[in-house]
C-alpha cells in the first residue's frame, strides 16, 4: 500500500534527554551510567529515523528537560522533525498535553516513546493502516505497557488514573478506550528496552548485551 493512500498523521515522540544518570537508569547495573545514556541516545536516533522514514506526516519530538537544555540545542534532528517541550506533571498529563496541544481537527496521531527499536517504519505504517478502520490502534509491550498508541481522536480520559510504569498500563488504557466508546485494534506485542534482561531484544548489529556490565 502506498503512503499516499494512508491518512496524514502526527507522529508524537516522547523523549527524555539521554544523559548519564538521567536516562535508562534501570540499565545502569548492566551498562553503567554512560553506557545506559549512550544506548538511550541510539534508541532516540533510531526512533526518529524510523518515524521520518515512515513518511506518514509531521514528526514532533516532545522532550524533557526543557528544549533549551544544551543536549537538545546541539542535537542534529532529522529534516522535518520539530522540537517541543513536555509539560509538567505525571506521565498521563504530559501525554495528554503532547497529544492535544498541536492537534489539527480531524487529524489522527501516533504516540510513541523511544524504548522500542522494533517500531520500524514498516510497523508504523502498519499502525496507520489499522487506524483507517478503528478509532485507536495499539502495539502492546511485553511488560504490560504499550509501545505505541494511535488515535483518531484524543480524550483526556485515556491518560487519567493510569498506573504508569506497571504491568497494567495497556489493560487500563484499553478499558479507558472502551469507556470512551473507541474501538481499538491491537497489533503484535513488542519489547521495550527498560531492564537488563531486555537487552536481548536489541538488534544484533548494535552489539550491546548485559555481558558488557
Amino acid at each position: 500500500m502506498s503512503n499516499s493512500s494512508l491518512p496524514s498523521l502526527r507522529l508524537v515522540v516522547m523523549a527524555k534527554a539521554p544523559l548519564p544518570g538521567y536516562a535508562k537508569t534501570r540499565l545502569i547495573p548492566a551498562l553503567g551510567e554512560q553506557g545506559a545514556a549512550s544506548l538511550a541516545e541510539r534508541l532516540l536516533q533510531q526512533t526518529l529515523m524510523e518515524a521520518v522514514k515512515a513518511d506518514l506526516g509531521p514528526v514532533e519530538l516532545h522532550v524533557t528537560p526543557d528544549s533549551l537544555h544544551p543536549f537538545w540545542q546541539t542535537l542534529a534532528l532529522p529534516r522535518g522533525v520539530t522540537l517541543h517541550n513536555q509539560t509538567q506533571g505525571d506521565l498521563g498529563q504530559r501525554l495528554w498535553q503532547a497529544a492535544n496541544t498541536y492537534q489539527v481537527a480531524g487529524q489522527g496521531l501516533l504516540l510513541l516513546g523511544t524504548d522500542c527499536p522494533a517500531l520500524t517504519a514498516a510497523r508504523l505504517r502498519k499502525a496507520a493502516v489499522a487506524l483507517k478502520n478503528a478509532d485507536a490502534v495499539m502495539y502492546p509491550a511485553k511488560d504490560g505497557g504499550y509501545t505505541l498508541l494511535g488515535l483518531k481522536r484524543v480524550h483526556w480520559r485515556l491518560f487519567e488514573d493510569i498506573s504508569w510504569s506497571t504491568e497494567v498500563v495497556a489493560q487500563q488504557t484499553l478499558e479507558r478506550l472502551q469507556e470512551c466508546a473507541m474501538l481499538c485494534r491491537c497489533l503484535e506485542v513488542l519489547p521495550d528496552i527498560d531492564e537488563p534482561e531486555d537487552l536481548q531484544f536489541l538488534p544484533c548489529a548494535w552489539g550491546v548485551s548485559q555481558a558488557e556490565s
